[in-house]
């Protein structure tokens, strides 16, 4: 492939054709701009085909992720994501979505993709011009704003002002249009344990299309993007050959993971692969061109239908893109309007109708005969289920799934959508010696009554940890992460923090789970991950030890990339039939899904509106008293003027302050402040630092600290007193004895009253012997 020109692609870290010919390890050739006849050249030329698996190889160390869009800057002609993955100004602020912004928009006007389709008419008639409003002019900055919101989110897309700066406003867990794979923080996963991952080159002409001309840098096509992201990963690896290299093969992959190294496998997600017009010698021609470039697993289906197969339903935004170049409209369920399916030929149960196509068999068949992995993310049950009959053909060749769901596990919301992965799916990844790229996603799952984790925050780590568990414990089946970072998806959600924490459907219950992660636990990991959640690829780690902290048995994710490989080394052969018979399957233990409606109605409720008990704590905003841990609002007539949580008594503060009863509105209501040192003003012994308030007249008195002063030191109180006795003049302790004195001392009196006075030496006036050094006073005299 030709080096974009200047202005249409990043051609300052890639020095020309010659920049592109090898992989750290020599062993990429020259991809030519001919994809119909590729030129294949250097080593790739003599690249050996499949070979068998060394046997007896020791396992490699480290985790997975299977599923990686590091260079989605590239993707849908470069016109959506903002940030690249490497070089100066990589990770920039942003200008926050402004009108004319370079990134995170749809273009104004829209409406051009109804004149695609007659029947438009009567849809946008059905919908009462609803789809005219969405899609005409204005629509597109609707659908800009509306893209990347979800509950508890400022959103990301659109105009996002307070998104602009880098660190403070992204990347976090629902960034969609913002960098989320520097090289840096894979960098960072590699050193804390990420060993291998699929780097997937990613476009979609159709979402190309909806993006604004000028922010585009190319023309829309889905394989000059991957040409471009596969050119620049070799980029990549060539310059951080120290740590990362692509693998070609799994003994390749060891061998890297070996040498300390990060293993990169490269793969495709095009909607459109090896493009629109492709027949069976255009498909065996690019599958040699992209196998020659290192190439060795792919998705033959992304979101809409193609050449080689259906598309599972799951977003009704492809369901519409189908439309617009189908014109079909089905009436046999309601995936994308009430009544409708658009695009998509399906069942009664949304499921596409459409498998594999003959064309789609033979890309399959191609494949096997190389050795590539056959990735089923997204091809539609029909198709995963013929993909499977060719595997049993070839001794069970693997497949497996990049990033997917389990079905039974999740909330309707997913459970519902062909996308997601049902159990008998994965008894067939079991039965073929593959695996499945877990999502690291933001949905609600069911609780999985088996785990010894609460799914008390929806949404974060612990929901994550629901699914994996049923993976591990139920379905029994290998796992990696299948993050889809970069991948227009939202990501596992924090634990903590008040800006997106928790899946929560109502305020009621989010502040209930906050409180109980606040409360019962485990605490926070001290990184950005605990109020970010997984903002970025160097984050995985971190969400693996927060699975850790929650009791998560993460063995078989530690060790991800060794599974990975073995089901590699099983395409490469010689396999002797099924894997695993996957007899054992358990979908047991997962609880009914209740309803954000059921849910709600368990809570108390007060001025109208459901509410979590004491869930507060002081300085809070709150609408009544029960909502506050100490029992205190200050809000007034159900919330018209807001209120705040107060203390009631010194119970409610910590060690080392007390409650400062106010009266409202006259210098502020009850807060918590620092306890009296003494001497300072008190009304009661709970002011005090020393738990002692006294000399009380007229409700007031000081804080001392008992038999704290010495004679002759500042007092105001008796008892302050080693000597009980605080002078009500001098407010200076005072003897009572000599006892209260040093041994050369004695207690005085008349002018001397209550003060220590040296004793007399002989010869002095004295009263009484105690008065004289000798101890013997006679006529007024000391002796």
């Amino acid at each position: 492939m030709t080096p974009p020109a200047s202005g249409q692609g990043p051609t300052d870290e890639l020095a020309g054709p010659a920049a592109w010919s090898g992989l750290s390890a020599g062993a990429l050739a020259t991809a030519t701009a001919d994809a119909a006849a590729p030129a294949v050249t250097g080593a790739a030329a003599s690249i050996p085909g499949p070979a068998p698996a060394a046997l007896g190889s020791p396992p490699v160390s480290g985790f997975a992720d299977l599923h990686f869009h590091m260079m989605s800057e590239e993707a849908f002609g470069g016109g959506w994501l903002h940030g690249k993955h490497d070089g100066a100004g990589a990770l920039d602020d942003c200008d926050g979505g402004i009108p004319g912004s370079d990134h995170a928009r749809v273009r104004q006007d829209l409406s051009a993709l109804l004149d695609r389709c007659p029947q438009s008419t009567m849809l946008d008639f059905a919908s009462n011009g609803a789809l005219s409003a969405l899609l005409g002019l204005g629509g597109g900055v609707l659908g800009s704003e509306a893209m990347g919101k979800t509950a508890g989110t400022e959103g990301d897309t659109g105009l996002h002002l307070q998104r602009e700066r880098f660190s403070e406003g992204w990347p976090r867990w629902d960034t969609i249009a913002h960098q989320q794979g520097h090289v840096s923080w894979l960098r960072a996963a590699h050193d804390r344990g990420l060993s291998l991952i699929v780097m997937s080159a990613v476009s979609f002409d159709w979402l190309c299309s909806i993006l604004p001309e000028q922010n585009r840098k190319r023309p829309c096509d889905e394989m000059a993007d991957v040409d471009l992201q596969l050119q620049m990963t070799d980029a990549l690896a060539a310059r951080n050959a120290g740590w990362m290299e692509v693998a070609l093969s799994p003994a390749h992959a060891r061998q890297i993971i070996g040498a300390g190294k990060l293993a990169v496998v490269l793969s495709i997600e095009a909607s459109h692969l090896f493009g629109r017009d492709v027949d069976a010698a255009k498909m065996r021609a690019q599958l040699d061109k992209y196998h020659a470039l290192g190439v060795r697993t792919l998705q033959p289906v992304h979101q809409v239908d193609n050449a080689f197969g259906g598309a599972a339903l799951h977003n009704p935004i492809f369901q519409f893109a189908q439309y617009t170049e189908s014109c079909f409209i089905d009436t046999d369920c309601d995936a994308t309007l009430a009544g409708v399916t658009l695009g998509m030929d399906v069942d009664a149960s949304c499921r596409n109708m459409r498998g594999l196509t003959p064309l789609g068999d033979a890309l399959v068949g191609e494949m096997m005969d190389r050795g590539m992995l056959i990735d089923v993310a997204h091809l539609a049950e029909r198709g995963v289920d013929r993909v499977f009959q060719l595997a049993q053909a070839r001794d069970y060749y693997p497949m497996y799934i990049s990033h997917g769901h389990f079905r039974e596990i999740m909330g309707p919301g997913v459970a519902e959508k062909e996308k997601s992965t049902p159990a008998r799916v994965v008894r067939m990844l079991r039965q073929t010696g593959g695996i499945f790229g877990l999502r690291t996603a933001h949905d609600e799952t069911r609780q999985y009554t088996r785990s010894s984790v609460e799914n008390s925050c929806q949404g974060s780590s612990r929901s994550f940890a629901q699914a994996h568990e049923y993976g591990r414990l139920g379905l029994k089946v290998p796992m990696a992460f299948g993050a889809d970072l970069n991948g227009f998806i939202q990501q596992t959600r924090p634990r903590f923090g008040e800006d997106g924490a928790c899946s929560a459907a109502f305020q009621a219950e989010a502040d209930c789970q906050a409180w109980d992660q606040r409360e019962q636990g485990p605490g926070p990991l001290g990184t950005e991950f605990d109020e970010k959640g997984l903002a970025h690829e160097g984050m995985l780690p971190d969400l693996l030890a927060d699975l850790d902290r929650l009791g998560v048995d993460t063995t078989g994710l530690r060790s991800s990339t060794e599974s990975f490989l073995r089901m590699w080394e099983r395409a490469q052969g010689p396999r002797a039939g099924m894997a695993d018979p996957a007899t054992d399957l358990d979908e047991s233990g997962i609880a009914p899904f209740a309803t954000s409606e059921e849910r709600e109605l368990a809570y108390p409720r007060k001025c109208g509106a459901a509410y979590c008990p004491g869930f507060q704590a002081l300085g809070g905003s709150c609408r009544f008293d029960e909502e506050c841990a100490s029992g205190q609002c200050t809000a007034v007539a159900c919330n018209a003027i807001p209120g705040r949580c107060v203390c009631n008594d010194d119970a409610d503060c910590g060690s080392g302050l007390r409650c400062a009863l106010k009266t409202p509105g006259i210098g502020g209501d009850n807060a918590c402040e620092p306890k009296r040192a003494d001497h300072q003003m008190c009304t009661r012994d709970g002011e005090c630092a020393s738990g002692r308030c006294g000399g009380l007249i007229a409700g007031a008195g000081w804080c001392y600290t008992p038999r704290s002063r010495t004679i002759g030191q500042g007092c105001r109180v008796n008892e302050e007193c080693s000597s009980d006795r605080c002078g009500d003049l001098t407010q200076t302790c005072l003897c009572r004895s000599d006892a209260h004195c040093a041994a050369s001392q004695f207690c005085g009196w008349g002018a001397n009253e209550g003060e220590c006075v040296n004793k007399r030496s002989r010869g002095a006036a004295c009263t009484k012997d105690n008065q004289c050094a000798s101890g013997n006073c006679r006529f007024l005299f000391c002796r």
